[in-house]
C-alpha cells in the first residue's frame, strides 16, 4: 500500500495497486498513474488567468477595462478605457481574480474577462 498517493475522487489514503490500476475501496474509483498525472497538469493549466482576448496575465501587468463596470454599493462607474497598473492575480472563488488599485476609486477586485492586456 502506498501512503503518498491519494484517491483523486475522494482523497482517501486507503488505496491499493492492482496491475497498472489504482483502486480506492471506499468510493470504488479506479485510475491509472498516467491519468492521475494528466489531471494534475490540467489543474495547473486551469490556474492560468487570461484576459478578454486570451492573453495570459501576470502579476504587475497593466490592463485596460473593456466594459463599463458598475461599482457595487456606489453610483460610480469605471469607464471603458480606464488603465489599471500593477495588477495582482488571486484565486477568487467568485470569479474576481484580479486585485488592483484604480486611480479615483481605490482598491478593488476585477474579473479578468472585463480587461485586456495593455
Amino acid at each position: 500500500m502506498s501512503t503518498e498517493n491519494k484517491c483523486p475522487q475522494c482523497g482517501s489514503e486507503n488505496i491499493y495497486e492492482d496491475g497498472n490500476l489504482w483502486i480506492c475501496p471506499e468510493c470504488s474509483n479506479e485510475w491509472t498513474a498516467q491519468s492521475a498525472a494528466a489531471e494534475i497538469s490540467e489543474d495547473n493549466a486551469a490556474h492560468v488567468i487570461k484576459d478578454a482576448n486570451g492573453n495570459v496575465l501576470q502579476d504587475g501587468d497593466t490592463v485596460v477595462v473593456v466594459k463599463d463596470l458598475k461599482i457595487k454599493g456606489s453610483s460610480s462607474v469605471v469607464k471603458v478605457g480606464t488603465k489599471v497598473k500593477n495588477i495582482r492575480l488571486q484565486d477568487g472563488g467568485d470569479g474576481h481574480d484580479i486585485s488592483c488599485k484604480i486611480d479615483g476609486f481605490g482598491a478593488m477586485n476585477l474579473k479578468s474577462e472585463f480587461v485586456k492586456k495593455a
